[in-house]
């Protein structure tokens, strides 16, 4: 198999990155129906498994805590065993749908540092990416995970904005964050929920190529408020066309 195209999906928080990365799901299953695409919900918030349809079930953390618990009690095996534990379990955990399959990194029960799990989410996805073609993966918001080099080696960084300062503020500090840390082939940035199309004489990205301009989309965000999976918008939808026009740019598509 090829080696697989990996696009993380980054960017400050409430600016519409998970609906995209799920959008860009849908549009990779129904292009390459004889492909492999993976969908990684690797944002504590746990929003992919919603906007996909999805019912969350066994996380990347539950079953870290859980074979962490078991290798403490053993006190014989080292990181390389509960890394090998965890991928098998995580094998059978992953949910699977037409098309593609998904695992989500979940949410730690008590607040505090995802040192732990982010660690385990970049070794589990340096394991299983030799199995697929295309792996979409939602960041965390903000630089955390690129910090971290949970993101280490990626083939495409697509980041997120609104069209405010702080928005593209933030992307282009994760740009600047995974250009020392991250090995990636391209990358380029999407403005979402564009209220007013003039706005975008004033919207800065820096050296980050501009990829797209999606508009407020009713039809999204009504998804989005019922809950609703991206597979059931309407082709038309302003948030598809956007999305598919990135990855055309990418060469994705």
């Amino acid at each position: 198999m090829a080696d697989a195209k990996i696009l993380a999906v980054a960017g400050k928080g409430g600016v519409g990155k998970t609906s995209i990365s799920a959008a860009m799901v849908r549009l990779l299953v129904r292009a390459y129906p004889g492909k492999r695409i993976l969908a990684i919900d690797a944002d504590p918030a746990v929003g992919l498994s919603t906007a996909l349809g999805i019912e969350p079930g066994t996380t990347l953390d539950d079953i870290r805590k859980e074979v962490t618990g078991e290798v403490t009690e053993r006190a014989g095996g080292g990181v390389s065993d509960i890394l090998e534990s965890v991928k098998g379990r995580l094998l059978d955990a992953m949910q699977h749908r037409e098309g593609y399959d998904f695992f989500a990194i979940g949410r730690p029960e008590t607040a505090g540092c995802y040192c732990a799990v982010n660690t385990y989410l970049r070794q589990v996805i340096s394991l299983l990416i030799h199995d697929y073609d295309y792996v979409v993966v939602d960041s965390e918001a903000g630089i955390e995970q690129v910090n971290r080099r949970v993101l280490e080696k990626v083939t495409h960084l697509v980041f997120v904005s609104d069209a405010s300062k702080k928005g593209t503020q933030v992307i282009q500090t994760v740009k600047r964050v995974a250009d020392e840390l991250t090995m990636y082939e391209r990358c380029g940035a999407i403005i979402n929920r564009v209220t007013d199309p003039a706005a975008m004489d004033f919207v800065d990205t820096g050296d980050i190529p501009l990829l797209a301009v999606i508009g407020e989309d009713g039809a999204q965000t009504e998804f989005d408020i019922l809950g609703k999976s991206v597979f059931d918008l309407p082709d038309g939808a302003d948030i598809l066309r956007g999305t598919r026009e990135a990855l055309e740019k990418l060469q994705i598509l």
